[in-house]
């Protein structure tokens, strides 16, 4: 059976085609800091989407716990004070997110780089996204491209 084939259970190392939300989860977190092998456009596009809607929760629920500051400073207010005011609201709504961001940046980097190897592509590839607005375009088209045989060079034997 071809490791390209989209039916029947995919070993660990494999990558899982037509994997469903709950796959995809378990495996991002079994699989976090592996940078070796392939990943499915599924298995890499249902973990974006559940990273960002639990980074968009963690947000609101930061913001329903701190508030919103809609205060605006009254002319001849003391503007140090407001600034560091406003960068401490700031950081107390953003921790919760924060700490998601830091517990998944590993992870994410290595399913991009396995993503990337589905598509015959090195994960060093992942680099382009320092090319201000081109690269995360090109990123996203490699992301969603086909995968290619010729990917399995990256798997371990």
């Amino acid at each position: 059976m071809s490791s390209l084939t989209r039916t029947g259970p995919a070993r660990l190392d494999q990558p899982l085609y037509d994997a469903s939300p709950r796959q995809a989860f378990v495996r991002f977190w079994k699989k976090y800091a592996t940078f070796s092998g392939r990943a499915s456009r599924s298995e890499f596009w249902w973990w974006y989407l559940i990273s960002v809607v639990v980074s968009i929760i963690l947000g609101v629920i930061s913001v329903a716990v701190v508030g919103v500051d809609t205060t605006v400073p009254a002319p001849g207010a003391d503007a140090q004070q407001y600034a560091v005011d406003s960068m401490l609201r700031s950081l107390k709504t953003s921790a919760a997110s924060s700490v998601w961001s830091l517990l998944t940046f590993v992870g994410l980097l290595a399913l991009s780089a396995r993503r990337l190897h589905d598509t015959g592509r090195s994960g060093w590839w992942y680099l382009i996204i320092l090319v201000p607005v081109v690269g995360i375009v090109v990123l996203i088209v490699f992301w969603a491209s086909a995968p290619r045989p010729e990917g399995q060079r990256y798997d371990r034997a």
